[in-house]
Protein backbone atom coordinates (compact mmCIF):
# COMPACT_ATOMS: atom_id res chain seq x y z
CA UNK A 1 0.00 0.00 0.00
CA UNK A 2 1.40 3.35 -0.30
CA UNK A 3 1.70 5.22 2.47
CA UNK A 4 1.76 8.73 1.28
CA UNK A 5 -2.06 9.89 1.45
CA UNK A 6 -3.65 13.38 0.68
CA UNK A 7 -6.77 13.90 2.64
CA UNK A 8 -9.33 15.89 1.02
CA UNK A 9 -12.03 17.61 3.41
CA UNK A 10 -15.13 18.63 1.11
CA UNK A 11 -14.51 16.28 -1.66
CA UNK A 12 -17.36 17.25 -3.72
CA UNK A 13 -16.68 20.32 -4.86
CA UNK A 14 -14.63 20.59 -8.22
CA UNK A 15 -11.74 22.45 -6.66
CA UNK A 16 -11.49 19.17 -4.66
CA UNK A 17 -12.10 16.75 -7.34
CA UNK A 18 -9.40 18.37 -9.68
CA UNK A 19 -6.45 18.60 -6.89
CA UNK A 20 -7.49 14.28 -6.20
CA UNK A 21 -6.52 13.96 -9.92
CA UNK A 22 -3.31 16.18 -9.46
CA UNK A 23 -1.91 14.34 -6.56
CA UNK A 24 -3.49 10.27 -7.89
CA UNK A 25 -1.69 11.48 -10.98
CA UNK A 26 1.81 11.93 -9.30
CA UNK A 27 1.28 8.66 -7.40
CA UNK A 28 -0.92 9.50 -4.09
CA UNK A 29 -3.58 7.69 -2.17
CA UNK A 30 -6.32 9.80 -1.75
CA UNK A 31 -9.20 9.95 0.92
CA UNK A 32 -12.29 11.98 -0.65
CA UNK A 33 -14.44 13.08 2.47
CA UNK A 34 -17.62 14.42 2.56
CA UNK A 35 -21.29 13.90 3.23
CA UNK A 36 -22.00 13.47 -0.17
CA UNK A 37 -20.28 9.27 -0.05
CA UNK A 38 -22.49 8.10 -3.23
CA UNK A 39 -21.23 10.86 -5.56
CA UNK A 40 -17.62 10.06 -4.45
CA UNK A 41 -17.73 6.64 -4.89
CA UNK A 42 -18.36 6.94 -8.45
CA UNK A 43 -15.47 9.70 -8.93
CA UNK A 44 -12.84 7.34 -6.43
CA UNK A 45 -13.70 4.47 -9.31
CA UNK A 46 -12.69 6.73 -11.58
CA UNK A 47 -9.47 7.88 -10.18
CA UNK A 48 -8.41 4.62 -9.01
CA UNK A 49 -8.85 3.41 -12.23
CA UNK A 50 -6.54 6.14 -14.51
CA UNK A 51 -4.10 6.22 -12.27
CA UNK A 52 -4.07 2.91 -10.11
CA UNK A 53 -3.70 4.32 -6.72
CA UNK A 54 -5.74 3.76 -3.64
CA UNK A 55 -9.30 5.97 -2.78
CA UNK A 56 -10.54 5.47 0.29
CA UNK A 57 -14.35 7.67 0.63
CA UNK A 58 -15.02 8.55 4.06
CA UNK A 59 -17.95 10.25 5.64
CA UNK A 60 -17.35 13.99 6.84
CA UNK A 61 -19.66 16.12 8.59
CA UNK A 62 -17.69 19.67 8.85
CA UNK A 63 -20.40 20.79 11.17
CA UNK A 64 -20.44 18.01 13.48
CA UNK A 65 -17.43 19.03 16.16
CA UNK A 66 -17.50 16.17 18.24
CA UNK A 67 -16.76 13.82 15.23
CA UNK A 68 -13.60 15.34 14.12
CA UNK A 69 -10.88 13.56 16.62
CA UNK A 70 -12.37 10.22 16.00
CA UNK A 71 -12.94 10.47 12.63
CA UNK A 72 -9.00 11.08 12.39
CA UNK A 73 -7.63 8.99 14.54
CA UNK A 74 -9.76 6.25 12.52
CA UNK A 75 -7.76 6.73 9.30
CA UNK A 76 -5.64 4.02 8.90
CA UNK A 77 -3.12 5.47 7.06
CA UNK A 78 -2.44 9.02 8.61
CA UNK A 79 -1.86 11.57 5.96
CA UNK A 80 0.94 13.44 4.33
CA UNK A 81 -1.36 16.15 3.13
CA UNK A 82 -4.46 18.09 3.96
CA UNK A 83 -6.45 19.84 1.25
CA UNK A 84 -9.45 21.61 3.23
CA UNK A 85 -11.62 22.54 0.42
CA UNK A 86 -15.52 23.16 2.11
CA UNK A 87 -17.26 26.13 2.40
CA UNK A 88 -20.57 28.22 1.98
CA UNK A 89 -21.12 31.42 0.27
CA UNK A 90 -24.78 31.71 0.85
CA UNK A 91 -26.70 34.92 -0.27
CA UNK A 92 -25.38 38.44 1.78
CA UNK A 93 -28.75 39.98 1.85
CA UNK A 94 -30.46 36.73 3.33
CA UNK A 95 -27.91 36.79 5.30
CA UNK A 96 -28.62 40.24 6.76
CA UNK A 97 -31.65 39.53 7.17
CA UNK A 98 -31.70 36.22 9.43
CA UNK A 99 -28.83 35.57 11.29
CA UNK A 100 -29.04 31.44 11.09
CA UNK A 101 -27.66 31.79 7.53
CA UNK A 102 -25.22 34.30 8.60
CA UNK A 103 -24.15 31.70 10.98
CA UNK A 104 -24.11 29.19 9.13
CA UNK A 105 -21.89 30.66 6.48
CA UNK A 106 -19.32 31.31 9.66
CA UNK A 107 -19.47 28.24 11.40
CA UNK A 108 -18.22 26.35 8.32
CA UNK A 109 -16.23 28.61 6.86
CA UNK A 110 -13.84 29.32 10.37
CA UNK A 111 -15.06 27.25 12.86
CA UNK A 112 -15.64 23.77 11.28
CA UNK A 113 -12.27 24.47 10.04
CA UNK A 114 -10.44 25.88 13.11
CA UNK A 115 -11.89 22.28 14.68
CA UNK A 116 -10.76 19.64 12.34
CA UNK A 117 -7.48 21.80 11.57
CA UNK A 118 -6.22 22.00 15.48
CA UNK A 119 -6.86 17.83 15.12
CA UNK A 120 -4.95 17.60 12.35
CA UNK A 121 -1.93 19.93 13.57
CA UNK A 122 -1.41 18.58 16.72
CA UNK A 123 -0.45 14.93 14.68
CA UNK A 124 1.60 16.64 12.05
CA UNK A 125 3.30 18.59 14.93
CA UNK A 126 4.12 15.47 16.90
CA UNK A 127 5.69 14.11 13.41
CA UNK A 128 7.49 17.22 12.77
CA UNK A 129 5.61 16.66 8.60
CA UNK A 130 3.43 17.49 6.85
CA UNK A 131 2.15 20.14 4.89
CA UNK A 132 -1.50 21.67 5.14
CA UNK A 133 -3.77 23.42 2.02
CA UNK A 134 -6.86 25.86 2.89
CA UNK A 135 -9.03 27.16 0.44
CA UNK A 136 -9.95 30.89 1.33
CA UNK A 137 -10.95 33.56 -0.72
CA UNK A 138 -9.78 36.79 -2.20
CA UNK A 139 -13.29 38.00 -0.17
CA UNK A 140 -11.07 37.77 3.07
CA UNK A 141 -8.47 40.45 1.87
CA UNK A 142 -10.95 43.63 2.45
CA UNK A 143 -14.61 43.87 3.77
CA UNK A 144 -17.13 45.08 1.50
CA UNK A 145 -21.08 45.70 1.28
CA UNK A 146 -21.58 42.71 -1.44
CA UNK A 147 -19.97 39.90 0.75
CA UNK A 148 -18.91 41.14 3.61
CA UNK A 149 -20.37 38.00 6.00
CA UNK A 150 -18.53 35.48 3.90
CA UNK A 151 -16.01 37.79 3.48
CA UNK A 152 -15.51 37.65 7.03
CA UNK A 153 -15.90 34.42 7.58
CA UNK A 154 -12.32 33.63 4.86
CA UNK A 155 -10.38 36.85 6.51
CA UNK A 156 -10.80 34.95 9.86
CA UNK A 157 -9.51 31.83 8.31
CA UNK A 158 -6.40 33.22 6.28
CA UNK A 159 -6.02 34.79 9.85
CA UNK A 160 -6.02 31.09 11.57
CA UNK A 161 -3.71 29.54 8.37
CA UNK A 162 -1.01 32.96 9.49
CA UNK A 163 -0.93 31.66 12.88
CA UNK A 164 -0.90 27.61 11.90
CA UNK A 165 2.09 28.82 9.33
CA UNK A 166 3.95 30.72 12.67
CA UNK A 167 3.57 27.63 14.66
CA UNK A 168 4.13 24.87 12.50
CA UNK A 169 7.06 25.80 10.64
CA UNK A 170 9.19 25.31 13.74
CA UNK A 171 8.27 21.49 13.02
CA UNK A 172 8.98 21.25 9.47
CA UNK A 173 5.19 21.86 8.63
CA UNK A 174 4.14 24.11 5.90
CA UNK A 175 0.87 25.42 5.49
CA UNK A 176 -0.35 26.97 2.13
CA UNK A 177 -2.89 29.65 1.80
CA UNK A 178 -5.11 29.44 -1.42
CA UNK A 179 -7.05 32.47 -2.77
CA UNK A 180 -8.69 31.11 -6.08
CA UNK A 181 -10.87 33.98 -6.81
CA UNK A 182 -13.28 33.76 -9.37
CA UNK A 183 -13.25 29.58 -10.20
CA UNK A 184 -15.73 28.26 -13.17
CA UNK A 185 -16.90 25.32 -11.76
CA UNK A 186 -20.71 23.90 -11.33
CA UNK A 187 -21.77 26.28 -8.91
CA UNK A 188 -20.73 29.25 -10.76
CA UNK A 189 -22.36 28.00 -14.33
CA UNK A 190 -25.15 30.64 -14.44
CA UNK A 191 -22.66 33.44 -13.64
CA UNK A 192 -21.34 35.47 -16.38
CA UNK A 193 -17.66 35.30 -14.72
CA UNK A 194 -14.78 37.56 -16.68
CA UNK A 195 -12.30 35.49 -18.34
CA UNK A 196 -8.93 36.98 -17.72
CA UNK A 197 -10.31 36.73 -13.77
CA UNK A 198 -11.91 33.18 -13.73
CA UNK A 199 -9.70 30.11 -12.91
CA UNK A 200 -10.64 26.30 -14.14
CA UNK A 201 -10.64 23.86 -11.57
CA UNK A 202 -7.79 22.22 -13.24
CA UNK A 203 -5.95 25.35 -12.65
CA UNK A 204 -6.16 25.68 -9.09
CA UNK A 205 -5.28 22.06 -8.32
CA UNK A 206 -2.08 22.56 -10.60
CA UNK A 207 -1.25 26.37 -8.65
CA UNK A 208 -1.77 24.35 -5.10
CA UNK A 209 0.69 21.34 -6.25
CA UNK A 210 3.61 24.09 -7.65
CA UNK A 211 2.41 26.01 -4.33
CA UNK A 212 3.13 23.08 -2.05
CA UNK A 213 6.56 21.94 -4.19
CA UNK A 214 7.76 25.45 -3.62
CA UNK A 215 6.86 26.12 -0.17
CA UNK A 216 4.97 29.16 -1.03
CA UNK A 217 2.94 30.79 1.86
CA UNK A 218 0.29 32.35 0.14
CA UNK A 219 -1.10 32.10 -3.77
CA UNK A 220 -3.78 33.93 -5.92
CA UNK A 221 -4.16 31.50 -8.80
CA UNK A 222 -4.59 33.79 -11.02
CA UNK A 223 -2.00 36.97 -10.61
CA UNK A 224 -3.75 39.48 -11.73
CA UNK A 225 -6.40 38.98 -8.21
CA UNK A 226 -2.64 39.89 -6.20
CA UNK A 227 -3.22 43.57 -8.17
CA UNK A 228 -6.78 43.76 -7.93
CA UNK A 229 -6.78 43.58 -4.17
CA UNK A 230 -3.82 45.28 -3.52
CA UNK A 231 -5.49 48.50 -5.34
CA UNK A 232 -8.94 46.95 -3.14
CA UNK A 233 -7.18 47.22 0.20
CA UNK A 234 -5.47 50.21 -0.18
CA UNK A 235 -8.05 52.49 -1.74
CA UNK A 236 -8.15 55.25 1.25
CA UNK A 237 -10.76 54.87 3.43
CA UNK A 238 -12.71 58.38 2.49
CA UNK A 239 -12.76 57.14 -1.72
CA UNK A 240 -13.81 53.50 -0.62
CA UNK A 241 -16.90 54.10 1.16
CA UNK A 242 -17.95 55.93 -2.37
CA UNK A 243 -17.53 52.11 -4.03
CA UNK A 244 -19.80 50.19 -4.92
CA UNK A 245 -18.37 46.90 -4.74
Amino acid sequence: MNNNWILILGAGSDIAIATAHKYAQNGYSIYLCSRNIKELKKEARNIEIRYEVNVDVIYFDALDYESHKEFYSDLPVKPKGVLLAFGLLGDQEAQQRQFELAKSVMDTNYVSAVSILEVVSQDFEKRKSGFIVGISSVAGDRGRSSNYIYGSSKAGFSTYLEGLQHRLCKSNVHVLIVKPGFVATKMTASMNLPSLLTARPDEVSSAIYEGIRKKKNVIYVKSVWFFIMALIKNTPKFIFKKTSL
